[in-house]
């Protein structure tokens, strides 16, 4: 009887027109929440009529600021005073907000303002999306003029013919070591360092065949030796093929079939490519720290490092009595390379970096005492130390 009642009442229901009992019609349940959504989206414009107004000011303040500086040019490139906002923002947002989002958006406002100073033009090692391009947007944000060009050679050579305002390029990965064409520059060309970035570098194995048909692999040949032990379980039978960078493996998966590269996700997103094995790098910690080349020298900051470019005699002991100068005036030296002479002199030359500033008190007498020791010394640069970003 309760059945045929309940279907009793359901017909009823019907023939009048209206829902079944317990059933309301959607129109009045949406109702409200229309009226909701609606609120919720004149608050929400309400707040990103606000933030336009406020990142407005916030680049016309910036720029007023470079423009009253005595060298607009320099004080626009500090990188010690942009880390300080950046750690400044980051204390006051506590966990609110990512520090890498806050940086990210701080990023772009201070390159529009220097855009509308004057465009700052950078050369990297391109195509697009290779991580020195991701080096470069990580330190000069999307306004700036970004060049590609085709070498490490090129960057540094169109840094110093004046034709770009700062160059990046890689100097060393924590897998891998130094970056021998960047030290090799620094023998030939005046040109200084004047910042660093470091990031971390996760690879990815792109493609638009599937794993099954892939047949070779293409990559510059440090991320092919970043990921050799991944390559060698996972593709044994692959052939691995090594191009001047990974956007340029990136642009052959895309137009070979069975071809694949070792790039960034962005390069996946950039060529159109499928993500077939994702962080794939033999180390989890693995980065690479990029050097900015340019003219200038910032400002001490208390956390800065100071690169070196040092010949000492080819006779025994001399390195360890050259190395004593450090130990003496208590520096520490983060990185020592050694490369041998070019043509028929015999010895070495050296690539180091000191924690400090050239003008610290210590700093001076040290390099002072280094001079009577080298045949040849050269400061590449003082620079503040950059944090190494988040994977």
């Amino acid at each position: 009887m309760a059945k045929k009642a309940s279907r009793s009442s359901t017909a009823s229901a019907k023939s009048a027109g209206k829902a079944p009992t317990g059933r309301a019609p959607k129109r009045k349940a949406t109702a409200p929440r229309k009226a909701k959504a609606s609120k919720r989206s004149r608050s929400l414009a309400a707040i990103d009529g606000d933030l336009l107004k406020l990142l407005a000011e916030r680049i016309a303040a910036t720029e007023a600021d470079f423009r009253i500086a005595e060298d607009p040019r320099t004080a626009s490139f500090d990188p010690g005073l942009e880390q300080q906002l950046f750690n400044r923002l980051r204390d006051a947002a506590g966990d609110a907000i990512p520090s890498e989002t806050l940086q990210g958006v701080w990023r772009e406002i201070l390159a529009a303002a220097r855009g509308r100073l004057s465009p700052v033009r950078v050369a990297y090692l391109g195509p697009a999306f290779s991580f020195t391009h991701l080096a470069a947007l990580e330190r000069f944000g999307q306004a700036a003029d970004l060049v590609p060009v085709e070498s490490i050679t090129s960057v540094f050579e169109e840094v110093n013919r004046g034709q770009v305002d700062y160059g990046v390029v890689p100097i060393e990965n924590s897998t891998d070591g130094r970056i021998v064409d960047t030290l090799e520059m620094f023998t030939r060309l005046p040109i200084r360092i004047c910042g660093e970035v470091q990031i971390p570098i996760h690879h990815n194995l792109l493609s638009r065949s599937p794993r099954s048909e892939i047949v070779e692999v293409y990559s510059k040949p440090q991320a092919l030796s970043q990921c050799r032990d991944w390559l060698a379980r996972s593709l044994p039978n692959v052939v691995k093929r090594a191009v001047a960078s990974t956007s340029t493996a990136a642009e052959l998966a895309r137009d070979k079939p069975g071809a694949a590269a070792v790039a960034s996700r962005q390069a996946a997103v950039q060529y159109g490519l499928d993500i077939i094995a994702e962080n794939i790098e033999d180390s989890g910690s693995n980065a690479t720290r990029f050097a900015i080349i340019g003219d200038e020298e910032p400002a001490p900051t208390k956390r800065d490092r100071t690169a070196l470019l040092l010949h000492i005699p080819h006779k025994p002991g001399q390195l360890a009595e050259a190395l004593a100068c450090f130990d003496r005036y208590r520096i520490n030296l983060s990185w020592i390379e050694s490369f041998p002479l070019r043509g028929e002199t015999e010895g070495y030359q050296f690539f180091l970096d000191a924690e400090g500033h050239r003008s610290d008190a210590k700093m001076k007498k040290a390099l002072a005492d280094l001079e009577k020791h080298a045949t040849r010394l050269e400061v590449l640069g003082s620079y503040p130390r950059s944090p190494r970003q988040s994977a």
